[in-house]
């Protein structure tokens, strides 16, 4: 096929621009990273940002060009806006029927209109972390309209989207991953292929359940602890040393002082962490596939539920990060 100059312009750019959707605490942060990797890079690069609320967008673009003098960042009105101006995608967004809002309403669609080797040269990454069936469905229709995609949730948390040291899980045909590496290797530092379209969610769900238990568990003990009379930072250092160590104690402890040397979220009134709202739907997404594979998953459930009662009788400890779920048992809510 034949292209005017214009048009020829207008592919090449295109493919040297990155759409960002989803500006969150995590999108945010890991957009960042990403563009001013790729701006440092070249900067014949351009960069797209779109969120259901405008103001972060425009903070978004506001701090990064401050941070980046020069960068040629542009705000899209809407998804599909987003999707037809770069030929690389990146969506973070909270669950599954923002995805299927997102992509079957609006970036499929759009997809539609683009020439089959535009197409074809067009990569989304699905960074959010939903349902498996629902990822599939989507990535299946991307595909059919010839572009390529990949799921990629992360492992890491706001801390790691930050540093860019988060770890990604990545599902999709293998060529589409290769493609995908480079990409998220500007994010994180662990870039790990799990298998077809729908890989990616399954170990990240499989990942959260046992994160979800831990973090409840955690709690229990530096609780009894303490009404041994044990010193939480004495008692953190045993359980971290110990075969009880994990991540939820070494990194994420939920007691002020038990980690001096590190500044997990209890150290700021439980905030900038990952919200317990978000632990619970990750806890429901486990559920959710274990009923479908028919697959026992007792402390799941019950872990379930625990998060469930703090996110309904404490409110304020929704948005907090989910280790505040130590708070809830300290009050006695669970006796």
């Amino acid at each position: 096929m034949r292209h005017s100059v214009r048009s020829m312009q207008s592919i090449l750019q295109r493919s040297s621009t990155t759409s960002f959707i989803g500006l969150g605490r995590m999108g945010s942060e890991m957009a960042t990273n990403l563009f001013s990797k790729q701006y440092a890079a070249s900067k014949d690069t351009h960069f797209v940002v779109c969120d259901a609320v405008p103001e972060a967008a425009q903070s978004f673009v506001n701090i990064f060009t401050q941070q980046n003098p020069g960068a040629n960042v542009t705000i899209a009105e809407s998804p599909q806006e987003a999707a037809l101006k770069a030929g690389t995608i990146v969506t973070m967004l909270p669950s599954s029927p923002h995805v299927k809002e997102v992509y079957t309403n609006r970036i499929i669609p759009a997809l539609a209109s683009l020439a089959p080797e535009v197409a074809r040269d067009t990569l989304f990454i699905d960074s959010t972390t939903l349902d498996v069936d629902v990822a599939r469905a989507v990535a299946s229709e991307v595909t059919r309209k010839g572009a390529s995609m990949v799921d990629a949730p992360v492992s890491g948390g706001v801390t790691g989207a930050k540093a860019g040291t988060l770890s990604f899980l990545v599902g999709g045909p293998e060529a589409s991953f290769n493609i995908a590496r480079p990409i998220l290797a500007l994010m994180g530092q662990r870039i790990i292929h799990c298998g077809e379209s729908g890989a990616g969610l399954g170990a990240k769900i499989c990942n959260n359940l046992v994160l979800g238990v831990e973090q409840i568990v955690v709690a229990e003990a530096m609780l009894l602890g303490q009404k041994l009379g044990l010193d939480p930072a004495i008692l953190a250092s045993v359980i971290n040393s110990s075969t009880g160590g994990c991540w939820s104690s070494s990194v994420n402890n939920p007691v002020p002082a038990a980690l001096p040397d590190k500044a997990p979220p209890c150290e700021r009134d439980y905030e900038g962490g990952f919200a317990t709202a978000l632990m619970l739907k990750d806890m429901g997404l486990a559920s959710d596939i274990a009923a479908k594979q028919k697959s026992s998953l007792p402390l799941g459930r019950a872990a379930q539920e625990i998060y469930e009662r703090v996110v309904k009788e404490k409110q304020e400890l929704a948005r907090k990060d989910f280790s505040s779920v130590y708070l809830y048992l300290r009050d006695g809510k669970c006796n």
